[in-house]
């Protein structure tokens, strides 16, 4: 059966391929060459043209294609209160290659308050016509995991209780004013859930002082916290994502490691979730997801090669996942975003657009 709510049968992660005049109004925004303004309108047009291609292709969900931003998570927690970016000594290690150097640090007390996503919301929200207009911000998680207590200022927050307090404090701000702003999908975008997957990762994280299993229930609490109350018409999807950085990844293994508190203890509605090759592993953690409403979104279709998956071989693996999880507790989708920092993976729009129209026409058949 189709869905008339979000998540959708045929559903997005967020991201888009940076489109050739946006690349090229960066620069010249860089240079000086226009300002502020002409680059928003500029934005504003390919934003215009972007969301006309989704619901071209059939989608019932439409983003914005995350065209504002350089990065899918630092462009949002720069935005905070409390928070400031700052250029590091080396950027994030994926499998074989860096990002740029960039990264935050808490140096006062976290807020959020006229954050600019929040004009950027209302502007896609207003051209997307009967599609529902879906926001991706990073999850909380993202904020604390990436630089861990030596990014938060001990004199703010000597003890983290407090901090993990206000951080659940700040989502629970962010969440009501993107509804009042007329958002009624929100998606929180988290690559720490999988690096607890990973026992490269996992030691890593062990070797920084941290616990793993410790941090997974300090994640679930602030996720839960952070929703508790949220509107009844207000749907909220947490992606989780390996790594996506110029078609590369960071971190492997399947989802069992966390299975059981994240599916079974997180009250999210909808996980996102990659299922494009073995590094994802199997389906079995899906019988965690309790029954009722709460759906997962199958990311089966890779965003990292613009090779086209065999729509046959899509529908086999849905059905091997509807042996652990109900069908109708069950979407599609592709396993990220195309573009999660503004450099975009390796594939070209093309081929984006022919992997969006798979998953529209395989969700029409199977459901």
């Amino acid at each position: 059966m189709q869905r008339t709510i979000p998540p959708f049968r045929a559903d997005v992660v967020g991201s888009l391929l940076r489109p050739a005049a946006i690349k090229q109004a960066r620069k010249q925004f860089q240079a000086g060459e226009i300002d502020a303004g002409q680059l928003r309108a500029i934005e504003d047009n390919e934003i215009r043209r972007v969301v006309e291609l989704q619901r071209e292709a059939g989608l019932q969900v439409v983003t914005d294609g995350e065209f504002r931003r350089a990065w899918w998570h630092f462009d949002f927690f720069e935005g905070l209160d409390g928070v400031e970016g700052y250029d590091a000594i080396q950027g994030i290690q994926f499998n074989g290659v860096q990002t740029k150097a960039r990264s935050i640090k808490v140096t006062g007390k976290l807020g959020f308050s006229n954050h600019p996503m929040l004009e950027d919301f209302r502007f896609l929200k207003s051209i997307s016509g009967s599609a529902t207009p879906k926001m991706t911000i990073p999850s909380p998680s993202v904020m604390h995991f990436r630089g861990g207590r030596d990014a938060i200022s001990k004199e703010i927050y000597p003890d983290l209780k407090t901090y993990f307090d206000d951080l659940a404090q700040v989502y629970r701000d962010a969440i009501n004013a993107f509804y009042d702003a007329g958002c009624r999908y929100l998606q929180l975008d988290d690559t720490v859930w999988a690096y607890l997957c990973s026992e490269d990762q996992k030691k890593q994280i062990r070797e920084r002082g941290d616990s793993p299993e410790e941090l997974a229930r300090t994640y679930a609490d602030v996720l839960n916290k952070a929703i508790t109350g949220k509107p009844d018409d207000l749907v909220i999807g947490l992606h989780v994502c390996r790594g996506n950085f110029r078609s590369t990844w960071i971190s492997e293994g399947g989802y069992e490691p966390v299975a059981e508190i994240l599916f079974g203890g997180v009250n999210i509605d909808a996980f996102f979730l990659e299922y494009d090759n073995e590094r994802s592993g199997g389906f079995e953690p899906l019988r965690f997801i309790k029954p009722g409403h709460q759906q997962a979104v199958l990311g089966l279709i890779t965003t990292k090669s613009g090779e086209l998956e065999l729509a046959k071989t899509v529908e086999s693996r849905l059905a091997e996942a509807a042996e652990f999880l109900d069908i109708n507790q069950i979407c599609l989708s592709p396993q990220c975003g195309f573009a999660s920092t503004e450099e975009g993976n390796s594939l070209s729009e093309e081929q984006q657009w022919e992997k969006l129209k798979l998953v529209v026409d395989i969700a029409a058949r199977i459901w």
